[in-house]
């Protein structure tokens, strides 16, 4: 009996030191935006202010260009977005409506064509 016991006991044991079950499905990770700001040149805009919030207005998160006018959101929950770039007393029109799906990541451009603030 003990004999029939050990390679469950030790099966048992190995799974909960590998932290679940070998059911479990691997956890996925929230969507992802990412994309590139581009002036009215057409050139990457480095350290522009890029702002995401859901379609309906909540969860408003902000992120900033690199050097190479490039942007990453990462863990946003699946939902649709709109997006709204600015630098320099410019801003882009928004992106709306921008899918976004878990385990996904979206490439955005947005381009810098205005200085009017308005909605």
């Amino acid at each position: 009996m003990k004999r029939k016991l050990l390679p469950v006991i030790v099966t048992a044991f190995a799974v909960l030191w590998a932290g679940g079950s070998p059911a479990q499905a691997p956890k996925k990770s929230g969507a992802s935006l990412t994309g590139i700001v581009l002036g009215q040149n057409g050139k990457p805009v480095e350290h522009a202010a890029v702002v995401c919030q859901s379609s309906g207005g909540s969860s408003p998160r902000v992120m900033y260009t690199d050097a190479n006018g490039r942007f990453t959101i990462t863990g946003l929950r699946q939902d649709n977005y709109d997006l709204r770039a600015s630098a320099n007393g410019f801003y882009s029109d928004w992106e709306r409506n921008i899918v976004a799906r878990t385990g996904q990541t979206k490439e955005v451009t947005v381009k810098l064509v205005n200085k009017d603030v308005t909605p």
